[in-house]
């Protein structure tokens, strides 16, 4: 098909040029006249190769490629963005070996979340089919219209980095454990029902270590007072609970199979036993690894005063909030990325606050256990929570209400290098004062 194109920004009017589809006739429109002299690049990102698109200020594309995820592709991406001289380059994700890549070239990385680009897709047609290089287009094309509105990405440095990483790993340690506990419960509620509840958790270590000794019913039953109260002094055991009150749990309890059954499901008893062991190990040997890199960390004396967080949990909302100070020059800021502040639709009369579920989950995940243990010990909290459940809020909303609050604190110390000192704490010395 033909086209005849007036081009504003060289003010002339282009030939008939021979296209197949419009997109074709943006690169050669972008080709044809000189290089354009503001470019915006958008990188759509994979598993195996890269979509990238470079479009200049009037929206049309100058050129299109693709590299591979590899040492020699990325590479060639810096190569080609440099060249072109770009001035900002939108992706859908704020971290992996491309984005490492560009931000040690020098190249200004804007970050466009998935959900977003889905509706972005709007603008260009109403089809909104995922592809890779259409959506290279549109993280280019946002670049050229709403930069203004993104913040740069800004990188945290490799302490907080490595931070992030272990506690994150092991959140995910702790998920496979419970996964793994409520398994080996769920086997146990027919094998050896006496179990199940003898103990305060079924993954304590005197449980794993007693169902480790006596693995199948028979050896249930041939369990006396004495030689229950013997193994539990080898085990220093430190419960409250006496050996003939526990001996009681496990007569009453249903019986389970016993004989050759039982000998079949103690292969599974067993093999559940290790893997809950295992995490349990894994788990403890990344506290370890958290504890030495918080308290080396510069930062640690931000968070470790706070009330209740202890050191993982300090760990980890030092690890999340990160030390890059220029991502959230306002406490708000902050809250809206932690999901903490509502979010708020107004239209004519109508005003709707609804919960923000366009957040950072992994941030929020983060405060928001903080916060729910805070008011046991910080009567200002306290006021906080409970004043929250008075005006009818259900538990996780007043959580969320205290996080809010607490992530102006936290923000302040945070950007002024503070540790928190509740003597210096003026909310909460108004509360100590009005109740004491």
């Amino acid at each position: 098909m033909s086209f005849r194109l007036w081009c504003p920004r060289d003010r002339q009017v282009f030939p008939f040029c021979w296209c197949n589809s419009a997109e074709e006739l943006q690169v050669s429109v972008a080709n044809s006249g000189g290089s354009p002299r503001v470019l915006f690049a958008g990188v759509d990102w994979a598993k195996d190769d890269h979509a990238v698109c470079v479009v200049d200020e009037h929206g049309l594309v100058a050129e299109r490629f693709t590299v591979a995820h590899q040492a020699a592709g990325l590479a060639r991406l810096v190569k080609v963005l440099h060249r072109r001289e770009v001035v900002a380059v939108g992706i859908e994700r704020g971290d992996g070996p491309v984005v490492d890549a560009l931000l040690a070239a020098g190249l200004p990385v804007f970050v466009i979340a998935p959900g977003q680009i889905k509706s972005l897709r709007g603008r260009y047609g109403s089809a909104g089919n995922k592809d890779d290089r259409f959506d290279a287009f549109v993280l280019a094309d946002v670049m050229r219209t709403d930069r203004v509105r993104l913040t740069r990405l800004q990188v945290d440095t490799d302490d907080t980095v490595v931070l992030r990483k272990l506690c994150r790993a092991r959140k995910d340690l702790v998920g496979h454990r419970v996964a793994a506990a409520n398994q080996l419960r769920a086997h146990l509620d027919t094998a050896m029902p006496g179990v199940v509840g003898l103990f305060h958790a079924l993954d304590a270590q005197i449980s794993l270590a007693f169902l480790a000794r006596f693995s199948t019913q028979d050896a249930l039953e041939r369990l006396t007072e004495t030689r229950l109260q013997g193994w539990l002094h080898r085990q220093r055991y430190s419960g409250r609970t006496s050996a003939a009150v526990l001996l009681d749990r496990i007569r009453t309890a249903p019986r389970g199979p016993v004989g050759a059954p039982a000998a079949g499901l103690s292969a599974i008893t067993k093999a559940l036993l290790a893997t809950v062991h295992v995490l349990a190990e894994q788990i403890a040997g990344l506290d370890k690894q958290i504890t030495a890199a918080f308290a080396a960390h510069p930062d640690q004396e931000v968070f470790a005063g706070l009330p209740k967080a202890g050191t993982l949990r300090a760990a980890r909302l030092l690890a999340e909030i990160g030390d890059a100070r220029g991502r959230f020059p306002t406490a708000s800021s902050l809250a809206c990325l932690a999901g903490a502040a509502p979010s708020t639709r107004q239209s004519g009369r109508s005003r709707v606050v609804t919960f923000r579920w366009a957040a950072d989950k992994n941030l929020r995940d983060a405060v928001c256990d903080f916060a729910g243990d805070s008011f046991h010990t910080n009567a200002w909290a306290n006021d906080l929570y409970q004043r929250a459940r008075a005006r009818g809020h259900d538990h996780p909303h007043a959580v969320r209400v205290l996080a809010r609050a607490w992530l102006n604190v936290i923000w302040k110390c945070w950007s002024t290098h503070t540790r928190y000192e509740p003597a210096k704490h003026r909310r909460l010395q108004q509360v100590l004062t009005q109740t004491g």
